[in-house]
């Protein structure tokens, strides 16, 4: 057993540093509902400046985020085109269909990223009044499900160009959005400018313990406030968590190059341990999968044994593994759980 628990279960694992608890401790706060927070009001200004949008909303997590963005673009019956691996298909519980009445129309991208012709392909006939009306493209960066893989630019740009010549809008669900902003060099307003709304997590690997913040246009955040408040989101003094998300912003974006050498250098390990199989280069970000393959081993079985020895995991399934590096972990961390699953699997 380690002295300390290695956490790579997830980079939703992060907790708040000293400084950020501070920040919370001494945050002004007022009535978020009214704009009476000044805490929250500097991080609705902060978050447009950051994405170049005109408006923005705080929120309590990514997931309501992506829930009141399709709510707000589209209406019963209509549908959503998606990757097939996206996080509104496989984790938010059946949420665009109970919120919104929506059906999704997955793609069949590489590793989470689709291309303008593929979503050419997707798209509905707007005249045949007997199938779903395509209304809006979701995308996901980084994608999750696609092995924490940055969209490229030009790509997303393609994408952009199809969706709107078709009158679709376009959401992007920014879990990860800092991690591929510092990965790719990408400016966080230039992926923004691809999309009518996108939003920002704080609660990953910035750090924070609450919140994530969905922009767009006036109209758009206007009509999110009142989804917001539809879906139970409203808060009152959110100023304490607000000041936690500016400190990550202000603190925590740059320092995600760490996290990426982290995940590199564990991808690499793990190509060397003996039983498991990972392709290490397809391994861009913080996320990290790798499949067992020695017999008579499972995922659960492993992560349960890691587990014991001070190292958390997650299966995906039952062969899969997915590690994720964040600010709470060290190079030091990573070299002692390479050293925890060989010494388990060699046991």
């Amino acid at each position: 057993m380690q002295n300390r628990f290695i956490d790579l279960y997830s980079d939703t694992k992060t907790r708040p540093s000293p400084g950020m608890r501070k920040a919370m401790a001494e945050a002004e706060v007022g009535d978020e509902q009214k704009f009476e927070d000044p805490t929250v009001e500097r991080l609705r200004t902060r978050i447009c400046e950051l994405l170049g949008k005109e408006d923005s909303v705080f929120l309590p997590s990514g997931t309501m985020a992506n829930q009141i963005a399709i709510r707000v673009h589209c209406r019963l019956g209509d549908e959503v085109i998606a990757d097939r691996t996206a996080h509104i298909i496989n984790a938010e519980s059946g949420g665009p269909a109970a919120n919104s009445g929506v059906m999704i129309r997955p793609v069949d991208g590489t590793h989470g990223v689709f291309t303008g012709d593929q979503l050419a392909a997707a798209l509905r006939d707007p005249n045949v009044r007997n199938a779903p009306r395509s209304r809006l493209v979701s995308v996901e960066n980084t994608s999750n499900g696609g092995f924490g893989t940055v969209w490229p630019i030009a790509t997303l740009r393609g994408v952009t160009r199809v969706a709107h010549a078709a009158g679709l809008a376009l959401h992007m669900d920014g879990a990860r959005l800092a991690n591929a902003c510092v990965k790719s060099g990408t400016l966080p307003d230039d992926y923004a400018a691809c999309v009518d709304s996108l939003w920002l997590d704080y609660t990953k690997g910035l750090g924070a313990p609450v919140g994530a913040s969905l922009a767009g246009s006036k109209d758009f955040i206007k009509e999110a406030w009142r989804q917001k408040q539809m879906l139970g989101g409203s808060m009152r003094q959110s100023g304490v968590i607000a000041a936690a998300a500016l400190w990550a912003l202000e603190h925590n974006w740059n320092r995600l190059a760490e996290d990426h050498d982290n995940a590199r250098r564990l991808a690499e390990g793990i190509a060397n341990i003996k039983g498991l199989e990972i392709d290490a280069p397809r391994m861009e970000t913080n996320l990290v999968f790798f499949e067992v393959k020695k017999p008579g081993w499972t995922a659960p079985k492993l992560v349960d044994a890691c587990k014991k020895r001070g190292v958390g995991l997650g299966a995906g399934t039952a062969t899969r593994i997915r590690a994720v590096t964040h600010l709470d972990v060290t190079r030091s961390d990573i070299d002692t759980a390479l050293a925890v699953i060989n010494d388990v699997l060699a046991a």
